[in-house]
């Protein structure tokens, strides 16, 4: 089988690997940074630089290949149109002249269902992106949906915070031990551990998926709650919680997996690992 991964990073790089090691797969693995290539020949067949909104060059990468996984990240904030949406939009017109593809699956965000106050969210509810770079994933979404058709599927994978080997939770948080931030901590928060996203993006691939899916774990820890264990766990100071100042996090949401499981998906780390 011949797969492309548009966007081989911290995601991408796994998936590969895994892809290489378990399936052996063909895989051709794109990267904007040619420092990493090297790396990335370790787990790929053939590895491209190019940006997702270069045309001729996505066009080059994508011939007969079987699935693709579309796993771009912006490097900034200010990049979001053209490192999701431009880059879907490139997609999306060249699979019309590539008959050989038989899935597109997408690791997109839960950040589009924006702050519902902690109240659950499923993919049947509907979307409410709390800023710019929110409503461009939701629109790069429905772009790629748009490609679907009679032998092309489309997977949409809303992903939760990503944690795992190189980005541990410690890492992330450990920046904050002491400090003081805003609010109580009240928030849900909604992880999924990298093991997670590799196995559900191969049984995605192998059930050929299609529609949108939550990818997140079954914690749904409140910020603090997630904070404090991390810090206490660590030896590091516990996060001063101001409450007289109101959290300013657009993404209150508690987001079920129930869909995923549903279809028979079982998570490898349903819980936090601290």
């Amino acid at each position: 089988m011949n797969i492309a991964i548009i966007g081989c990073g911290y995601v991408g790089y796994a998936v590969s690997q895994y892809w290489q090691q378990n399936k052996n797969f063909i895989i051709t693995a794109t990267t904007t940074t040619p420092e990493r290539v090297p790396g990335l020949r370790t787990v790929a067949q053939k590895v491209i630089v190019t940006e997702g909104n270069d045309l001729e060059s996505l066009k080059s990468v994508l011939q007969n290949q079987d699935v693709i996984l579309l796993s771009v990240g912006a490097k900034a904030a200010t990049t979001y149109e053209e490192t999701y949406l431009q880059t879907a939009k490139n997609l999306v017109s060249l699979l019309r002249t590539l008959p050989n593809t038989q899935q597109l699956i997408y690791t997109g965000s839960y950040s589009v269902y924006g702050d519902r106050n902690g109240v659950w969210v499923d993919e049947e509810t509907p979307t409410a992106p709390p800023n710019l770079n929110a409503q461009i994933l939701r629109k790069t979404e429905d772009v790629l949906l748009s490609a679907e058709n009679e032998t092309l599927r489309v997977c949409i994978l809303r992903l939760g915070g990503i944690y795992g080997p190189g980005r541990e939770l410690v890492k992330i948080f450990g920046r904050i031990a002491g400090t003081t931030c805003p609010g109580k901590g009240e928030d849900i928060s909604n992880w999924v551990h990298l093991e997670d996203i590799v196995g559900v993006i191969e049984f995605a691939r192998y059930h050929r998926l299609q529609g949108i899916y939550n990818l997140v774990d079954d914690s749904h820890l409140t910020s603090r709650e997630l904070i404090d264990n991390v810090l206490t766990k660590n030896n590091l100071p516990n996060v001063i919680w101001d409450v007289t100042n109101k959290s300013n996090r657009p993404y209150n949401t508690w987001v079920s997996n129930q869909k995923l499981k549903d279809a028979g998906y079982e998570f490898i780390h349903p819980h936090i690992i601290f």
